[in-house]
């Protein structure tokens, strides 16, 4: 794959990238540095991607396994991730929906970003996040239900 090539298919999903890292991190710098060092990191290795067509899960793969990192680093400087709070322009423009997304556990709410504000298949998620199948299945399904309650006044259990 060319540089040109990269850089085309990185722009087209800039966005996607950083609702994925905004997910995960809830902080916006953290967030664009996951993301700048992902690409570079994809870059170094995009002559090694087999099959062009799953450049978006590889490129994401890559991007999930950098905001692990950052949160690791994150907890050994903290000490504790508790009373993280999200930046104004976070994930979604509905106060309330972010604040239920932001309650869930971090394992429910990235499969649920990924299946339904991104677009991906359980198949696809399950790819991207290094887990089976029905584990992703499940993780939305629960993530569904606990986002439910969320919305509805109750509390995640």
């Amino acid at each position: 794959m060319s540089d040109e090539e990269y850089m085309r298919r990185v722009r087209a999903m800039e966005g996607r990238l950083y609702r994925v890292a905004q997910a995960i991190l809830w902080r916006e710098a953290d967030s664009l540095d996951a993301i700048q060092e992902a690409v570079f990191r994809g870059w170094m290795k995009k002559n090694g991607l087999r099959d062009a067509e799953r450049f978006e899960a590889w490129l994401i793969r890559i991007l999930v396994n950098q905001c692990k990192d950052v949160l690791r680093r994150r907890k050994r400087e903290a000490g504790n991730l508790t009373g993280e709070v999200a930046e104004a322009d976070s994930l979604c423009e509905d106060l309330h929906l972010r604040q239920a997304l932001k309650r869930l556990p971090r394992k429910y709410c990235l499969p649920l970003v990924l299946h339904h504000l991104e677009g991906y298949s359980v198949p696809e998620v399950a790819r991207m996040l290094d887990i089976p199948q029905k584990l992703a299945a499940s993780r939305l399904h629960l993530a569904r239900k606990a986002l439910r309650r969320l919305l509805d006044g109750g509390e995640e259990s």
